[in-house]
């Protein structure tokens, strides 16, 4: 008679085997499906970049539409273009370099990311040599999660043309309403700046903005249940449009520099 299969040791052995069959299978799978996954998010990534700007045609694939997009880097600290960046830069991760980022102090990061890359990608649509829209990436911790999103400005550095995030884990149906269609309309044409300032005066109010009041068109309408997220959403703004953020190269930018 045979010796019965149901023994500690055998199981021990089928259960190893199929352990590392898995794995084979899963690593397999994660390697073969990697350049997918890269290809899908660069084409996320574009997409957001051209539904802040108000780039659309469905005619014309993502690719095609992005191909009038240049994308450029700025050099935080001095306000202008640089080229010295690392081949397949990722500002994300260059925030957390020592030699590529920087760890900011609690007085200067209100938008508490704590760590900020010293080069950042800006995205352009030019004509003529004269930018018409800019597009700036953007980041900040609301209630629960950093939120990512993108900054698009009129060619006079200023008018908003569109804004969005693409990245959040906030409260649906409170601070998940940053992805709401009617509350992100509010943005296009509203100011950043007041008249001969680079300090942001742009942000949320608490209810709704009052149309009649002059402060209106730096002013948009709060997150209903959701305060902490939606100072979060000015905060971040403020920050990256300010000193320590774009406000420097925005700056070079009017005077004909960068």
């Amino acid at each position: 008679m045979s010796a019965s299969n149901d023994t500690i040791g055998k199981t021990i052995t089928v259960t190893v085997l199929l352990c590392v069959v898995c794995s084979v299978i899963v690593s397999a799978a994660a390697v073969l499906l990697k350049p997918k996954q890269v290809a899908n998010k660069d084409q996320d990534r574009k997409s957001n970049i051209l539904t802040a700007a108000g780039i659309s045609d469905a005619n014309k694939s993502v690719d095609e539409l992005f191909a009038q997009i240049t994308t450029k880097y700025v050099d935080l600290e001095t306000g202008k273009f640089t080229t010295d960046v690392p081949a397949k830069y990722d500002a994300k991760k260059a925030a957390k370099d020592p030699q590529l980022g920087k760890v900011l102090t609690k007085d200067v990061d209100i938008a508490s990311i704590k760590y900020q890359a010293k080069v950042m990608p800006v995205y352009l649509v030019e004509k003529d040599g004269q930018i018409e829209k800019l597009i700036l990436p953007v980041h900040g911790y609301g209630l629960w999660s950093t939120l990512y999103g993108f900054l698009a400005l009129e060619g006079d550095l200023n008018t908003v043309v569109g804004f969005g995030f693409y990245s959040h884990a906030e409260t649906p149906g409170l601070g998940g309403e940053v992805d709401n269609p009617n509350w992100k309309a509010l943005w296009p044409g509203k100011e950043i700046y007041p008249a001969g300032s680079m300090e942001p005066a742009i942000g949320l109010i608490k209810g709704t903005v009052d149309s009649s009041n002059p402060k209106a068109k730096y002013q948009i309408d709060g997150l209903a249940g959701a305060t902490l997220t939606a100072n979060g959403v000015t905060n971040l703004v403020q920050f990256w449009m300010g000193s320590n953020g774009y406000a420097p190269f925005l700056a070079n930018l009017k005077a004909g520099g960068a």
